[in-house]
């Protein structure tokens, strides 16, 4: 609206201005060269414009033909740069495809289009790992990180094909130098991290995670101290107890519920003497996770006591999670221990329609010291090698009989889960080249021989208790796949990359932010 007002204005000026001139005529005399020339000021005035409009018109065409080579070369550019947009687009969309052919013929036709822009690196080293040429691949990722626009996306190219070819000294040295170019990269503070886990330098992760503490979020933060402060708190627990004390008690107050650094924090302080404050800490992370650590932890606070004032205990801790395995189990233990046989079979009863590998054992050892029944403790213990299993803390197929802070087939940190083996193991599809099926092994499929009767006459209610467990876990592993196998079998091709600054499977699960080294795009193609 204003602009029409202001173009109303001016000409409503050059109106006025107009017909003032025609209202007061006047004549122009010009002599020059003995040339006289009478006309008449408004003639003068038309002529002067009428002159000025053809000088520019001149001026345009000498300048066009002048500007003409440049113009052309322009115009060739961007159906150039046109042409490469449209090959690295159907590049990109042949790789996702897994159109192998395709994917070569664009990214030739890239090559002769723009041979030098990132993207059309991306596509050559892409469409180098469709096809199985590792050492193409591997070539053009070292080529963009020898650029500095390119650098961080070949580091993780290289990092993805090390990890490949099992090379993990080479992936780590790609992790570092990725992690000091762009500190906010994940990828490379997890490697990075996971490196440093496996190595046990609980310090210099715990020195990584601070200096990418903005990059997380305050959950996860707190979650990865807690955890590592906790692992470095094991790592110093039988040479400096004060700060594995202190690390302890950190790792509690991040995580409250998290039942290693609850337990271990427990015991170092009932070493002390602090009592009140180890029960304080059982008892807020029992009501959450009930555990058999923190069932035997809280056993275990009071050095000296009776077995009896341990089943009392135990009582009160089991009944504030009423109806859980876990306080069953360790109310069924103490009062084994305090000779309550009564209570432990009370304790127990509710699960003997489907007993789990601990409740056949404890029933066996019950049998066993109530009784001494040694036929009905062997009938325990047989069920006890076909019964479920309990949970464990598991990752990636591993089984460990202890909390560890790091999964020991991938390094992944806090990975470690408390849930049954196998049976409740979320199973991870993976594209193979040659899939083989796997042919389970179940534990039931093996019947008791002659040295699975570990009683006689002789035989102690401990040893009932134990026996049978040494055989399940040896047996338990059977149903999972090694770690060795897990680690040593590669996926055959890097998957669809959902976004060009994508170089690999080993994407972040949380999307990275983009760094300036990743801008240009087609802009920079057309330009």
């Amino acid at each position: 609206m204003i602009r029409i007002v202001l173009f109303l204005i001016v000409i409503g000026a050059l109106s006025l201005g107009v017909a003032w001139l025609a209202d007061r005529p006047g004549d122009v005399v010009i002599v020059w060269q003995g040339l006289r020339i009478e006309t008449s000021l408004m003639v003068l005035g038309a002529g002067l414009v009428a002159a000025l409009v053809v000088l520019l018109l001149i001026w345009s065409l000498i300048r066009l033909i002048l500007r003409s080579p440049g113009l052309l070369s322009r115009h060739l550019q961007h159906r150039r740069g046109e042409r490469a947009y449209e090959a690295i687009s159907n590049g990109l969309i042949a790789v996702g495809a897994g159109d192998i052919a395709a994917a070569q013929k664009h990214a030739a036709a890239v090559n002769r289009l723009a041979p030098q822009e990132p993207l059309s690196l991306l596509l050559n080293a892409q469409s180098a790992q469709l096809s199985g040429d590792r050492e193409g691949a591997e070539r053009t990722f070292r080529a963009m990180a020898g650029r500095t626009d390119t650098k961080p996306l070949g580091l993780h190219g290289l990092f993805v094909e090390a990890h490949r070819r099992s090379d993990h000294v080479s992936a780590r040295a790609y992790a570092e130098e990725a992690a000091r170019t762009a500190p906010s990269l994940g990828w490379a503070s997890r490697a990075v991290l996971e490196a440093r886990c496996k190595d046990g330098d609980w310090a210099g992760a715990l020195a990584l995670l601070e200096a990418n503490a903005r990059a997380l979020a305050r959950e996860a933060y707190r979650r990865q101290r807690a955890v590592l402060l906790t692992a470095h708190a094991h790592a110093l627990e039988n040479t400096d107890r004060d700060r594995a004390k202190a690390m302890a008690l950190e790792a509690q107050k991040l995580a409250p519920t998290f039942v290693p650094a609850a337990s271990l924090a427990a015991r170092l302080l009932a070493e002390g003497g602090q009592l009140r404050k180890a029960s304080g800490i059982i008892d807020k992370a029992w009501r959450a996770n009930p555990h058999p650590e923190l069932a035997q932890a809280y056993s275990e606070l009071r050095s000296g006591e009776s077995a009896r004032d341990k089943l009392k205990r135990i009582e009160a801790l089991a009944a504030k999670v009423p109806g859980h395995i876990e306080g069953a189990l360790a109310t069924a233990r103490a009062a084994l221990n305090a000779q309550e046989f009564a209570k432990a079979r009370a304790a127990l009863e509710p699960y003997l329609a489907a007993p789990t590998r601990r409740i056949a054992l404890l029933m066996a050892e019950l049998e066993r010291a109530e009784r001494n029944d040694v036929g009905r403790a062997r009938e325990w213990l047989a069920r006890a090698v076909h019964a479920p299993p309990d949970p464990a803390w598991t990752a990636d197929g591993h089984v460990s009989d202890h909390w560890l802070p790091a999964s020991p087939v991938t390094g992944r940190l806090d990975a470690l889960e408390w849930r049954v083996p196998v049976t409740g193991m979320a199973g991870t599809a993976t594209i193979e080249a040659e899939p083989t099926p796997a042919v389970p092994v179940p534990i039931a499929s093996k019947a008791p021989s002659k040295d699975d009767e570990p009683l006689n006459n002789q035989t102690s209610a401990v040893e009932v208790a134990e026996a049978p467990s040494s055989r399940v876990r040896d047996e338990a592993p059977q149903q999972m796949p090694s770690a060795s196998k897990l680690e040593a079998k590669p996926e055959p091709i890097i998957p669809l990359v959902h976004a060009p600054d994508d170089p690999g499977p080993d994407a972040a699960e949380e999307t990275e932010p983009r760094t300036e080294q990743d801008s240009g795009g087609w802009r920079k193609i057309f330009g």
